[in-house]
């Protein structure tokens, strides 16, 4: 399969990230190797969300320290970003609307205007780019007619995800087509399929089944219109958990589950352990936290004397 015939995917995490662990940095290696080793899917990058600080779990500590530890654990990586809009608005945002905030980003990033391939050329664009300036977008340096190609576009996405760290692509098939086209007569270009994913433990998974915890239409679009990826904790059989919800069963095949590596198993995830670690001076917090995030914890002094 060639790359543009692939799924490009960036990866989504919500979550209190209270602080962040090695865990979760390594869910986002674990399921891109496994996304890669699929030979369907290219990532491209990564996203860590912090949820806002109205969410009201206890021991929640600010969004100023959450997303500094965060920015401080992927300080050494080329493709996972920290994207502080969730925290920046005015209460708490469910996961549906943070993962629809980032589609609707990845079409102004890609500085393209973004037409449904399904539907005829003659149709009008879904989306425009915003605050354009009247530089082309692609120059005619040496690309045959001036048609952008695959590449190009994919570098403009990766160059979009280092500049302003979020970006949402949508689950269907675009088109990406040239500003400058006469939209008239607009000619169709390489199909790149984009696609955000949210990536999740299975304790998350899980929850879809607590009756009344999710809002059932908000479940059919993370589930049905974008897609899961699921890192399974503690050997969870995440088979019977998709059983236990009409939901998940309906739209299994947009949640992919990354098989256990028994040769590199999981840092620990959760963020209680990490606390409690630090509450009780266990020289074990190395184990779950990085240097930086754990020095930035002493300096502030986060979690030393708080329950949770």
């Amino acid at each position: 399969m060639t790359e543009t015939a692939k799924t490009h995917v960036i990866l989504l995490a919500c979550g209190s990230f209270n602080p962040i662990t090695k865990g979760h940095i390594q869910m986002f290696e674990r399921a891109r190797d496994y996304l890669h080793k699929t030979g369907r899917f290219i990532v491209i990058g990564g996203i860590i969300s912090p949820v806002h600080d109205s969410y009201g779990k206890q021991g929640l500590v600010s969004s100023r320290h959450r997303l500094t530890m965060c920015q401080l654990a992927v300080q050494s990586s080329d493709w996972i970003r920290v994207d502080p809009w969730e925290c920046y608005q005015d209460t708490w945002q469910t996961t549906c609307s943070v993962l629809e905030h980032h589609r609707d980003l990845m079409k102004r990033v890609t500085g393209c205007i973004l037409s449904n391939v399904n539907t005829p050329s003659m149709t009008p664009v879904i989306g425009q780019p915003q605050n354009e300036s009247s530089q082309p977008i692609y120059q005619n340096n040496n690309i045959p007619n001036g048609k952008p190609t695959a590449a190009k576009i994919i570098g403009k996405v990766g160059e979009g995800l280092s500049r302003i760290c979020c970006v949402r692509p949508p689950m269907e098939r675009f088109t990406f087509v040239d500003e400058n086209a006469n939209l008239g007569t607009v000619m169709r270009y390489e199909e790149i399929e984009l696609r955000i994913l949210l990536l999740c433990g299975s304790d998350l998974l899980e929850s879809f089944c607590i009756p009344g915890l999710w809002n059932e239409p908000d479940m059919e679009v993370i589930v049905g219109d974008f897609g899961i990826v699921v890192v399974p904790r503690d050997g969870a059989d995440t088979d019977r958990i998709m059983n236990h919800s009409s939901v998940l069963r309906k739209y299994k095949n947009n949640i992919l589950v990354v098989k256990d590596d028994i040769n590199h198993p999981m840092a620990t995830v959760s963020s209680t352990k990490s606390r409690l670690a630090l509450q009780h001076g266990d020289g074990h917090v190395v184990d779950y936290l990085s240097q930086p995030v754990i020095d930035y914890i002493l300096k502030s002094q986060l979690y030393i004397n708080t329950s949770g």
